[in-house]
Formats: C-alpha cells, sequence, structure tokens
C-alpha cells in the first residue's frame, strides 16, 4: 500500500466517477459510504462486522470526542484505530456542525467558537488549529477542515458571512495541518442556496490545492431538488483529479442521484438510526418492521443477500423483536442497512465500471417503487 495519499480517477460515465484513494492504512473504493462511528462506535455494531459489509473507512467526530473520553486520552491509548480496532482509514469531521447545532450554547467570533458541552455544561473553544490538533491527537487518516454550517433557510447575508469565515478558516487549518505524509485535508465547500457563493465557494478552496474537498451545508432541511441544484453548480468549480465528499448524505435515492452529479465519498446516520427505530432499506424499497403486516411473514428482507441479518432472520422475528423493544432488535436491522447500503455502493461501483450507470439507476429506482409486498 502507498505512503502518500493518493486518488485515482479510474473510469467516468455520464457525471458518474469510479475511482480509488489510496492510503498507507488502505484503499478506499469509490462511490463510497461511510459508516457514522461519532463516539468512535458505529451504534448497535461491532466494526468486524462493519468491515464484512465491505465499509473501507469509517467516520468519527471531533467534537464528540474531544468531550469523552478526550482527544489527549485517546492519544496516549494509542490512537484512534487502536483504541477502537479499526485498523483500516477513519475520517475525522471538524465538530463544526455539532457546535454550530447547540444554538444558545455557543459564541462564534473570528478565532473560533467557544461553546458549553451537552455532556457537563463544561466551557471549551475550538478554533480552526485546535480542530486540527485534537484531529492529529485522534490519529484520523482524512481530516476535515472547521467550517460554519448554517442552517437552511436563511438569509443571503448570513449564508455569505459563514462562507467567507469558512474560507479564512480553510486557510488556518491548511497551515495548522502542514505537511502530513499518507494523511489529508480536506476543505468545505459553504455558501448555502445561493449559486454565486457555492462557486465562489469552490472556486476559492480549489486555489488552495487541497488534497480534496466536501460539500458540506446540505442536507439540513432543503428540499432534495435544492441540494441537487447545488451540486450541480459546485462540483463543475472543483478539480476533477480530487476526490468528493457530500456530507451528512443521506438516503439511497440522494446517493444514486449524487453519484450521478459526480460525488465520490458519503455519510450519513440514516443506516443505523433507522435500524434502531424499525426501518429497513431494501432492494424493494423501505419496509417498517414494526407494521403488523410483518407479524407472521417468514421471509427474510432479502434473500439474496450475503449479510446474515438480510437473509437469515424473518420479518416475523425482526418485528417481534422491535415490538418487544429488545435490543437484537435494532441491531440486526442495523448491520442490514449497512450491508444494504455497502452493496448499493457496490453495484454502482460495477455499473460505472461497465458502463451502465443509467440502466443501473433506472433499474434500482424502479425496484424501490415496486415495493417488499410479494416475495423478490
Amino acid at each position: 500500500m502507498t505512503e502518500s495519499f493518493q486518488f485515482q480517477l479510474k473510469k467516468t460515465d455520464g457525471g458518474a466517477r469510479l475511482g480509488e484513494v489510496s492510503m498507507p492504512r488502505g484503499a478506499i473504493r469509490t462511490p463510497a459510504f461511510m459508516p457514522v462511528g461519532t463516539v468512535g462506535t458505529v451504534k448497535a455494531m461491532y466494526l468486524d462486522q462493519v468491515r464484512e459489509t465491505g465499509a473501507d473507512i469509517i467516520l468519527g467526530n471531533t467534537y464528540h470526542l474531544m468531550l469523552r473520553p478526550t482527544a489527549e486520552r485517546v492519544a496516549r491509548l494509542g490512537g484512534l484505530h487502536q483504541l477502537i480496532r479499526w485498523p483500516h482509514p477513519i475520517l475525522t469531521d471538524s465538530g463544526g456542525f455539532q457546535v454550530m447545532s447547540l444554538s444558545g450554547l455557543r459564541k462564534l467570533d473570528e478565532q473560533g467558537v467557544t461553546f458549553k458541552s451537552h455532556v457537563d455544561g463544561s466551557l471549551h473553544h475550538m478554533s480552526p488549529e485546535r480542530s486540527i490538533e485534537i484531529q492529529g491527537l485522534l490519529g484520523s487518516d482524512i481530516q476535515m477542515q472547521l467550517d460554519e454550517c448554517v442552517a437552511l433557510p436563511a438569509t443571503p447575508k448570513d449564508i455569505e458571512r459563514a462562507m467567507e469565515m469558512s474560507l479564512r478558516w480553510a486557510e488556518r487549518c491548511k497551515v495548522a495541518f502542514g505537511d502530513q505524509p499518507g494523511k489529508a485535508m480536506f476543505g468545505i465547500v459553504q455558501g448555502g442556496d445561493v449559486p454565486e457563493l457555492r462557486v465562489r465557494s469552490a472556486q476559492a478552496l480549489s486555489s488552495m490545492g487541497l488534497k480534496g474537498y466536501a460539500v458540506g451545508g446540505l442536507a439540513v432541511g432543503e428540499p432534495q431538488e435544492v441540494m441537487l441544484r447545488m451540486l450541480d453548480i459546485t462540483l463543475p468549480e472543483l478539480p476533477t483529479e480530487k476526490p468528493r465528499y457530500l456530507m451528512g448524505v443521506g438516503t439511497p435515492d440522494d446517493i444514486l442521484k449524487s453519484v450521478a452529479r459526480g460525488i465520490d465519498m458519503f455519510d450519513c446516520v440514516m443506516p443505523t438510526r433507522s435500524g434502531r427505530h424499525g426501518l429497513a432499506f431494501t432492494r424493494r424499497g423501505k419496509v417498517n418492521i414494526r407494521n403488523a403486516r410483518h407479524a407472521e411473514d417468514m421471509r427474510p428482507l432479502d434473500e439474496q443477500s450475503n449479510c446474515p441479518a438480510s437473509r437469515d432472520y424473518s420479518r416475523a422475528y425482526l418485528h417481534h423483536l422491535v415490538r418487544a423493544n429488545e435490543a437484537l432488535g435494532g441491531m440486526l436491522l442495523s448491520w442490514h442497512n449497512l450491508a444494504y447500503y455497502q452493496e448499493l455502493m457496490q453495484g454502482i461501483r460495477q455499473a460505472i465500471a461497465e458502463g451502465r450507470f443509467a440502466d443501473f439507476m433506472a433499474e434500482t429506482t424502479e425496484n424501490w417503487a415496486r415495493g417488499d409486498l410479494e416475495p423478490v
């Protein structure tokens, strides 16, 4: 495996891109879905299981890990990879989104953000430099710049102020990150739903020569068509030879449509969060396992899947577990959902490689619409 960070764009099919990120800790096949391990755990999952579903990389969160167990403690314990027993690549979100979500518990200025911990009310300050320092202590392979994420809807003036602040913070993060062989720092495009601000942000970040670029500030309440329109505007302004990461997205449909526009990397809590609440994503659309119609249905969620949770457990049993509030129900459905997401990504990659992504997208969407009432 390479000792440097490299991205190889292997093939395109329309706007869709097939590629691979090479890093010392392993390769990331793109388009990639990154399971979210916010506090060092992908909820309700063993990390060995996460790997077996096909995940090449997981995501951790700077905000949560700096509060507990603290970045300094993680470093003393050998770093996040060793602590959680995941020897493969880890991306850490800078914590900007979580801090901005604190609303009345934070104060923002040019130097960074001062906030109260949601855990114990203690006071903390996170500057761009401190965010990179924390991510370095955690030992993550891909580190994100600190940015200001504005929830939509917002005024153009507020969106522009946050976008300009994020650009200045990106420069500071780049300096703080320095040269770390085998690792990468990604910039984050902001600009809300204002096209000219998205373009300005993407162009300015591109000029910084970073190793990768994320599109942030979407999937924060705006309709899907707004998100897709912002991608159509933003992506042409980003370097084609660098990986593109759409943060916090999303549903299988969001992923398909974003891949079609040129996104390479995704993360979202949806597979595990939905699983813990009884919702399964399948090749035949969404299945609410709580519904009474599953009470005596001995079919599995997907008999064609390689995942034991999808193939070997009946809907009747899953329905019983979820209705009885048994932890195993959420565990099995989270396992199934993560496996489905990775099977979807593998299908996407294979379709791009074979030059039939448009057909794959149409077939997949048609199968979702067909529903799961009949045997698959």
